[in-house]
């Protein structure tokens, strides 16, 4: 088997960080992240706003630049672009990701929408997605949408029509797979609607059968270490290979238990979690 590229995804090195908070902002230095995913086999790592406009305010985007590059990581990601559909919502936020994502070569900025019910129109979402994408290609880059259960866009298959209605390269989806089994899409489901060339990104996890608590409960606080709980982690692989997305893949662990965890060995654990699920994939 060759070892997957894995990323640690922004909430998999934040430490006590929540998202959600009124802070995000990680208790662990920014550069301190780096080297302990560096060291822990990770080929990349995700940072979310807060902690990047602690790093720009400090050691400067430059520095983090050289720092992840001399560390040997070749994958960022930034975010969450929030509220990009409201009149002048971009704002000093989406101003943020657009320059850390050029100074750092993101591969995306990840965007999401408000939780509460799904909305039926998805018109008034086209042209502001269209905004972000066009923003965010100008700056070498490309905005990835992710919907959750518990949101506007509640589904991969609406998320995937969206994205098609917005016809912009730069415009495309991550794919979390806790997002996918508790919306209650299947895999046949998954595939079956959703383009190849709009996956931007894939998260990988593990859960139990059942939420624990409300879903963003059950999100933040309850995710399992893949092959610690009972997904079908091997089976979302092998359907995102069918898309032909191979690559880097996120594992995003929140959870408790994770969060208790020394920044090291939180790292180990998540990473060998994730090259132990590729070792049981069927070839």
């Amino acid at each position: 088997m060759t070892t997957p590229r894995l990323v640690a995804t922004c909430w998999t090195s934040a430490g006590a960080a929540l998202p959600g908070a009124a802070d995000q902002t990680s208790p662990y230095p920014v550069l301190d992240r780096v080297r302990a995913v560096a060291a822990a086999g990770w080929s990349g790592l995700g940072l979310v706003h807060d902690d990047l406009r602690l790093a720009r305010d400090t050691i400067g985007f430059a520095a983090l630049r050289d720092a992840i590059g001399d560390a040997g990581l070749t994958h960022v990601e930034v975010e969450l672009a929030e509220g990009w559909w409201r009149p002048g919502g971009r704002g000093e936020r989406w101003t943020l990701l657009l320059d850390a994502a050029e100074a750092l070569g993101a591969t995306f900025i990840k965007a999401g929408t408000d939780m509460g019910p799904p909305i039926d129109d998805l018109g008034p979402l086209v042209t502001p997605l269209r905004a972000l994408a066009v923003e965010a290609a100008d700056r070498g880059t490309r905005v990835a949408l992710e919907p959750l259960p518990f949101s506007m866009i509640e589904t991969v298959p609406r998320g995937a029509e969206l994205v098609e209605l917005v016809g912009h390269p730069a415009a495309g989806l991550v794919i979390d797979f806790w997002h996918v089994f508790r919306a209650g899409t299947s895999l046949v489901d998954l595939t079956a609607t959703m383009p190849p060339e709009r996956v931007f990104g894939v998260e990988l996890c593990d859960a139990e059968a059942e939420p624990i608590g409300t879903l963003f409960e059950d999100t933040r606080d309850r995710r399992r270490l893949l092959g610690e709980g009972v997904q079908d982690v091997t089976g979302f692989i092998g359907a995102m290979r069918s898309l032909g997305f191979d690559g880097p893949w996120g594992v995003e662990i929140l959870s408790d238990a994770h969060r208790a965890l020394p920044l090291d060995a939180a790292l180990r654990s998540a990473y060998a979690s994730g090259v132990h699920a590729f070792e049981r994939v069927p070839d």
